[in-house]
């Protein structure tokens, strides 16, 4: 038997949770060939309430300890003064620089524009636009009111952005594409189109076209691409990105978000995974929810694993269940958002399925 690791997983709240429950079943050794061990942490709402948001950070330091995370979708209270966002302190508390997200072609739906290769956007997981200073200035009248917002990048986290841009397209046989929109903003958002072009550097075998992001956009709607692309953004553009590139592909749901924490030799070592979605409210307890984002979230965890591990047995548990999960959807078996008429479990099931027929 390979290499046992911990996954730590966080539990969250309503739909996200069902849909995490339902993934769970998957991580068998009789059906992917792989032992994992599973620590939990719950990150409801009630008890992160309860806690004072203590148990986020817990989660944040076993998943250091551990390099492996596994996430439910949570509520976020809007009331101001509460425990907020515990993605906000999993990022922080993980060190986590990178955010990647994937769309790709879901057999048996019909993408926005014709694409079948996948779309990767790596964006700042830090910084930029978010958790910016902003304000307001007054002035003689109401017309003379000035907005103003101060916002940061650091040199580091770009690099991380750029250098694991490039060591994704490497693994896919594709294309850095897209950027900044580095010619009106030279000194800010030059500073990622700088360690693109280090990055670029360092991979001379990869293909590099560096494209403005207004440009960008255009592009992935218009032109015809034979090769994966995978897309460095800005925190703010990745956010924009990663809901365009999604709706292209047709739905949400083939899509999984991993967020990453790199070393200073600029390789990975702590890996949250989930589903991108939200709670859905309106469809908790009805078990019609789509669970294919939470299991391909479950497959980009692996190959982490592999990375992490040095172990190839994780590379190929994370195939299995890649191939299992979509090869479903293209037979038919799939949630009323796809088209189908099949119930969550229903979906778990026939991947279950599928991988005990195909174990060794």
């Amino acid at each position: 038997m390979t290499t046992r690791p911990t996954i730590v997983v966080c539990d969250g709240d309503q739909t996200g949770q069902e849909l995490l429950e339902e993934a769970l079943r998957v991580l068998r050794p009789e059906l992917l060939g792989i032992e994992v061990d599973l620590v939990h942490f719950d990150l409801s709402l009630a008890h992160r309430r309860a806690t004072r948001n203590a148990v986020v950070y817990e989660a944040a330091a076993a998943m250091v300890a551990h390099g492996l995370g596994l996430k439910a979708a949570t509520i976020t209270p809007p009331e101001i003064g509460g425990v907020g966002s515990p993605n906000r302190i999993l990022r922080e508390g993980i060190g986590g620089s990178v955010i990647e997200r994937t769309g790709r072609r879901i057999p048996g739906v019909s993408p926005v524009v014709a694409t079948n290769r996948p779309i990767v956007v790596i964006r700042m997981a830090v910084g930029d636009a978010y958790g910016a200073e902003e304000g307001r200035d007054g002035g003689s009248g109401e017309m003379a009111e000035v907005a103003w917002r101060t916002e940061r990048i650091e040199r580091a986290v770009c690099r991380h952005v750029a250098e694991y841009a490039f060591q994704a397209a490497d693994q896919l046989d594709g294309i850095v594409y897209g950027g900044p929109k580095w010619t009106v903003s030279p000194v800010y958002e030059g500073m990622l189109k700088e360690e693109m072009d280090a990055a670029s550097a360092r991979h001379p075998h990869v293909t590099y076209r560096p494209t403005l992001i207004d440009a960008a956009y255009a592009g992935l709607l218009t032109d015809v691409h034979e090769r994966a692309l995978v897309i460095p953004s800005l925190n703010r553009d990745g956010d924009c990105l990663s809901d365009l590139v999604l709706a292209m592909f047709g739905s949400i749901a083939g899509a999984e978000s991993v967020l990453l924490a790199l070393d200073e030799r600029l390789h990975p070592v702590v890996a949250m995974a989930e589903a991108p979605h939200g709670t859905a409210p309106a469809l908790e307890g009805k078990n019609v929810a789509n669970p294919m984002a939470m299991l391909l979230a479950e497959a980009a965890l692996l190959d982490q694993a592999a990375m992490l591990l040095d172990d190839p047995a994780f590379r190929v548990a994370a195939g299995r269940l890649r191939t299992a999960t979509l090869d479903g959807a293209a037979d038919g078996v799939r949630t009323f958002d796809l088209g189908g008429e099949a119930s969550t479990s229903d979906v778990v099931d026939d991947v279950i399925a599928r991988l005990r027929a195909t174990a060794s």
